[in-house]
């Protein structure tokens, strides 16, 4: 369900927005649709595992939160993380 480093750097290289940026709101979400992708795909398997539910629940509030975040300040850098996601409001 974690991602490996290979994993978590190849998604770095994709959306980062400045050499050295590992930190920015398009790489947070990035790797945490990443993340929410995985775990959904363990739920469909295990519907019983509450646990992973909650952890599930929570890295979605946090994309959300991301997301506010990235639109109050750039709305074209927003619109362009979602399609590249293609995340949908």
């Amino acid at each position: 369900m974690s991602l490996t480093t290979d994993e978590k750097t190849k998604l770095i290289e994709k959306y980062k927005t400045h050499k050295g940026d590992t930190g920015s709101p398009e790489v947070q979400v990035a790797l945490i649709t990443e993340r929410i992708q995985r775990l959904t795909k363990h739920l469909e398997i295990h519907p019983q595992d509450v646990h992973s539910r909650t952890g599930l629940l929570s890295m979605v509030s946090k994309r959300r939160r991301l997301l506010n975040y990235l639109q109050r300040k750039d709305d074209k850098r927003y619109k362009s993380v979602v399609n590249k996601l293609n995340l949908s409001k």
